[in-house]
């Protein structure tokens, strides 16, 4: 109705104040959701209802047996999803408690969400029905890491033959662009697994077995909201070493500061070395760098957007253990000053900065530039890493662009492209590579792979990042068939099979390999797995076990390895996993056959306490050593190894764990070898020594969390090495191994986060 023109107007002063009224009657009301696992209703209102989830383990997109209920809603205080789970007495619910990033054959719930919607990089929440968690990040359309830990709200309920979840997942955890018009489109992935079964429901049905998995979330538009944060983490470490009997201290803060939702600034003085986690036992006399994952806080934190790699296994331009690692005076590991990062959007582009500095006239200075953008059905991006090293007066430059396209429903095309340039001693050196992945998915479960490799004679860029190796030419197409719709009376509930030719050449001709390679995965309706492969390979030439002294031809040789896992069953105590693996390579006229063996039960005294022994041999009639120069080995290895331990979740904040790896490895010597100029062994008489070697690692370590992201760590270290220029008996070995003692310490680590 229009005002009488008689009206008094109201003083411009109070126009704001009566549109903001106005503006709140008008806008929907969001309720709060108490996150403590009941579905209630009015909580609920407003919120995106899914029920339409489809089964995707096995992968036939049929309805879901399992009745499930989703809600979604968008709140002021972050991201909510609810799940009702319905699950019939007949379908027995698995309730082993689980430690922060733990797999295990659990029920339990998925949220994964992409927050801008462009298929680039997405973040996994998981819950179990026993309130346990993992958090991940997801890159590559499919690859996931667990070592990024977030601070989100979770809780479940049981309610007879249903259970539910509820997640809150606070909108600063991740950056994100700016929305329009008060909205923002994100993309949403759900998905409930039952643990006795293995089966998975998803909402959409989308499959992390397919090629592409990220893009295909459901896009969502959702209200936009905001959150900004400013946290610091302070760390305290009081340690022991009883070896020289001395006590150490130290000390550092991580800092978190996201003003708004399109930028976020990690920095770290001192970081933590992660000096309460434990890396797995590794013998590795190769020519090529064993890789191992970084759990210090800050080098994990949102740390997707620094994401390049390649098709090659663990490749990437950005490896966080780089820094922080062996320094290049050989004095141990070197010391970080400090480090930033700033990562955000602006626009349609994503944006990373990555500076760190080691302390010392031997510290090195790394920093990285990373900028992405995202197109309709591709996006694209370009990474500069740049490493000064001024002990050894080189400074390493790496570019990469990467290119991510999906033109149709069945495609996807990945492409990399890398350069180098390599300062040192007043010289130049220069070097390229690059990588496609052509992937396309078929009718009736049928997929095809190309991959195409290509590293340069010079590229190098393990100065930051990680590459097995360069000097490589790869190719290989590989078909699958995946199964399902199996008969009711199978034991299976899918098949996976895949067949592959590849050939691997080094960048100058040299032909290193010719293989085919057949598979078998299957899922089996227990909730377990088995696992078979066998490869066989042309004759072919190894052009780095000599380390640059030159080739050696090597025969025909093949190898068969299978492993099955079976989880808990019903009221059973046990879990088992094992694998067998039978090869044949080497030189000479007694090649024979080598094995191994590895035997993992587990046996859970409750759902909370377990403890486990993995057993393995192995035996290897032909393993080829290095020496020196052109002169290597061959050595009848046998070695056992034995891992123990104990973890037991203590309610819902304290873990209690026990781990100890013991390994025993003799390696007499059969021949000694050289290699002709054409790279054929000939077997000479040159001394090589026997030898063997002990190897220990063992902690015990237990965590209480004080508050979110906050921890209280007592941990006690023991490990050594012991290598020997002489024959033993492998078990002897692994005996001496349990008193070996070249390091022994306790600490004692508290760590804290502060919010507002």
């Amino acid at each position: 109705m229009r005002p009488s023109p008689s009206r008094r107007r109201l003083s411009p002063r109070l126009h704001p104040l009566l549109l903001a009224l106005l503006a709140a009657q008008a806008a929907p009301a969001v309720a709060q959701v108490v996150v403590d696992g009941r579905i209630d209703p009015a909580e609920w209102q407003g919120a995106e209802h899914v029920t339409d989830f489809k089964l995707t383990e096995p992968l036939t997109g049929a309805a879901s047996p399992y009745p499930t209920e989703a809600w979604i809603l968008a709140t002021p205080e972050g991201l909510a999803i609810g799940f009702r789970n319905t699950q019939p007495a007949n379908v027995a619910r698995t309730r082993t408690r689980t430690q922060r990033d733990q797999d295990a054959p659990v029920d339990r719930v998925n949220l994964m969400i992409d927050y801008d919607g462009d298929g680039r990089s997405g973040y996994n929440f998981t819950l179990n029905l026993t309130d346990g968690i993992i958090d991940a990040t997801i890159t590559n359309e499919r690859n996931f890491s667990k070592d990024w830990d977030a601070s989100w709200k979770h809780a479940v309920s049981e309610d007879g033959d249903t259970w539910s979840a509820e997640m809150l997942i606070p909108w600063y955890v991740a950056p994100m662009r700016k929305g329009v018009d008060g909205k923002r489109t994100v993309g949403i992935y759900l998905d409930r697994v039952i643990g006795s079964t293995g089966e998975r429901v998803a909402w959409p049905d989308a499959s992390f077995q397919r090629p592409r998995f990220l893009s295909d979330f459901h896009k969502l538009q959702v209200t936009e909201y905001s959150q900004s944060l400013l946290a610091f983490t302070p760390y305290a470490t009081v340690g022991y070493d009883n070896i020289t009997g001395e006590s150490y201290t130290d000390a550092g803060v991580d800092i978190f500061w996201k003003p708004n939702g399109q930028m976020q600034l990690t920095a770290t003085i001192n970081p933590d070395f992660g000096q309460v986690e434990s890396d797995n036992l590794v013998v590795n006399f190769g020519a090529n760098e064993t890789f191992f994952s970084d759990k210090r806080p800050f080098f994990t934190e949102n740390q997707g957007i620094f994401e390049f790699g390649t098709p090659s296994d663990f490749s990437q331009l950005l490896y966080t253990r780089r820094v922080g690692g062996p320094a290049d005076d050989g004095s141990g590991a070197g010391d970080i000053t400090a480090a930033v990062k700033l990562n955000g959007t602006l626009g349609d582009y994503k944006y990373g900065v990555f500076v760190a500095e080691e302390a010392d006239e031997v510290g090195r200075s790394f920093s990285a530039l990373r900028l992405t953008r995202d197109f309709r059905n591709q996006n694209a991006g370009v990474m500069v890493t740049q490493v000064d090293r001024p002990f050894l007066d080189r400074t390493a430059t790496v570019i990469g662009v990467d290119h991510n396209w999906r033109p149709t429903q069945r495609w996807n095309i990945q492409s990399r492209l890398i350069f180098s340039d390599i300062d040192q001693n007043g010289s130049s050196t220069t070097g390229s590579g690059f990588t496609t992945l052509l992937e396309r998915e078929g009718d009736n479960g049928w997929r095809n792979q190309w991959l195409f490799m290509h590293f340069g004679d010079s590229l190098q860029i393990n100065d930051f990042g990680y590459l097995s190796r360069a000097n490589l030419n790869y190719g290989h197409w590989q078909i699958s068939h995946r199964l399902t719709g199996l008969p009711e009376t199978s034991k299976f509930n899918s098949h996976d099979w895949r067949w592959r030719v590849s050939a691997t050449d080094n960048d100058h001709g040299l032909e290193l390999q010719r293989q085919f390679r057949m598979s078998l995965f299957s899922q089996r309706k227990d909730g377990g797995n088995q696992f078979a492969q066998i490869n066989v390979n042309a004759a072919g030439y190894d052009d780095r076990i000599l380390r640059g002294h030159g080739i050696v031809r090597t025969p025909p040789s093949w190898n068969l390895f299978a492993e099955r896992f079976r989880p808990r069953q019903g009221k059973s105590r046990w879990e088992l996993y094992g694998n067998v693996n039978a090869f044949r390579g080497g030189l000479g006229p007694n090649r024979g056959v080598g094995w191994s063996f590895n035997l993992n039960p587990t046996y859970y005294l409750t759902d909370s306490l377990s403890v486990y022994t993995n057993f393995y041999m192995e035996s290897t009639p032909q393993w080829m050593v290095w020496d020196h120069d052109d002169l290597f080995g061959t050595f009848r290895e046998r070695a056992v190894q034995l891992d123990a331990g104990l973890n037991w979740t203590i309610g819902d904040k304290q873990e209690f764990r026990i781990k100890m790896q013991a390994l025993g490895l003799d390696a007499p010597l059969r021949q000694a070898w050289r290699v002709t100029p054409g790279g054929q062994p000939v077997p000479v008489n040159d001394h090589i020594d026997d030898f063997s070697l002990s190897t220990l690692g063992f902690q015990i370590r237990y965590r209480r969390e004080l508050a979110p992201l906050s921890d209280l760590y007592i941990v006690y270290g023991r490990g050594g090495y012991l290598f020997n220029e002489l024959s033993n008996d492998q078990f002897d070995l692994l005996n001496d191994s349990f008193s070996l003692r070249d390091s022994e310490q306790i600490l004692v680590k508290v760590s804290y986060r502060f919010e507002r």
